[in-house]
């Protein structure tokens, strides 16, 4: 979730950021480009309003339906939600496409429903690592957000740069960058910081890359698919420092109060939604509520698909017209 304000990342802008950071690797490896940022682009389409916040509340309002996963509703989206085409269910994708966006985060050894389903019809060899261009896309997203909410962190107020210095690598990074600009704004510079900071994480990652690759001795997607384990990563020394980036922005912002306060309104909006069309589907927009399945557990899975495609927006608005006003707390 962003903080009020519309100049702040959200899903859209953050798969932007990640498809340039992954698209990047992917030419100086020599991986396909197009491949890679189509991963990166269509990564988080699954992701509810509020992104995990509103998961958690479907994933609750699921647990006799078999739960909600947005990876597999990802899956769900692009093989049956959206169609565009007289023929068939879904988008025209590539087995290669869906095989990333399935196991971009690894292999997938307790698929949940929406997942199996697509196995089903597209079988994805979830019990291996996918591609080299699906393990750049997941990590070309941790690289985006560990650094963009910086960004965001520090505009929103939530963050402070004496708080970020006791992190090493920002710390060597701002040492840096005031050594280059030592001249400029502190404020100014935090870009530069945040910019610097990616480039040193791309850097490490495609030498450590390029390593295993040639250590592995893999010549071609199936021998990848065959190593047994991730031929993409950070070096150790950098995956050290980037979990202690994380473990920082997890302490720092986002378990700060202002966010922990917005997940619980937007887990009671995604639940209330739920509530609501569950007593009455005819609420939902013409377009969905004609086709809702009688029987469990089509009937809530159908639910959650629609509440699932809005926007942030669009569900506070539909939460106030259908249950009622609702006090939204500060930074929301």
């Amino acid at each position: 979730m962003a903080p009020d304000g519309d100049h702040f990342r959200v899903r859209l802008t953050h798969s932007l950021e990640v498809a340039q950071i992954g698209r990047t690797i992917a030419r100086v490896l020599g991986l396909n480009e197009d491949l890679t940022e189509a991963l990166c682009l269509a990564h988080d389409i699954g992701h509810p309003p509020f992104g995990h916040a509103g998961e958690d509340a479907l994933k609750a309002a699921l647990a006799d339906a078999g739960g909600f996963d947005h990876n597999g509703h990802t899956l769900r989206a692009l093989t049956h939600i959206e169609r565009p085409y007289p023929r068939w269910d879904g988008l025209n994708l590539t087995w290669e496409t869906l095989e990333g966006l399935a196991k971009h985060n690894g292999p997938v050894r307790h698929p949940g429903w929406a997942l199996r389903e697509a196995d089903a019809r597209f079988p994805l060899d979830l019990a291996t690592h996918a591609g080299l261009e699906a393990q750049v896309a997941a990590i070309a997203d941790d690289i985006a957000y560990d650094n963009h909410d910086i960004d965001d962190g520090l505009r929103a107020g939530l963050l402070t740069l004496d708080q970020l210095l006791a992190v090493p690598i920002v710390a060597r990074g701002w040492d840096a960058a005031r050594a280059r600009f030592p001249d400029v704004a502190p404020k100014r510079l935090a870009s530069e910081l945040v910019r610097s900071q990616i480039g040193t994480m791309v850097n490490d990652l495609i030498e450590e890359t390029r390593r295993r690759i040639a250590a592995s001795g893999v010549a071609s997607a199936d021998d990848v698919r065959a190593a047994g384990e991730a031929l993409c990563g950070f070096s150790p020394a950098m995956r050290e420092e980037e979990r202690d980036l994380k473990r920082f922005m997890y302490a720092n912002l986002y378990h700060h109060p202002r966010q922990l306060a917005a997940a619980d309104a937007a887990h009671g909006i995604v639940a209330g939604l739920f509530a609501a069309y569950r007593a009455d589907p005819s609420a939902m927009s013409a377009d969905w509520c004609e086709g809702v399945p009688t029987d469990e557990p089509g009937r809530s899975r159908y639910i959650a698909d629609f509440i699932a495609g809005m926007t942030d927006r669009f569900a506070i608005a539909r939460y106030r017209e259908l249950v009622g006003a609702i006090e939204l707390p500060e930074g929301f």
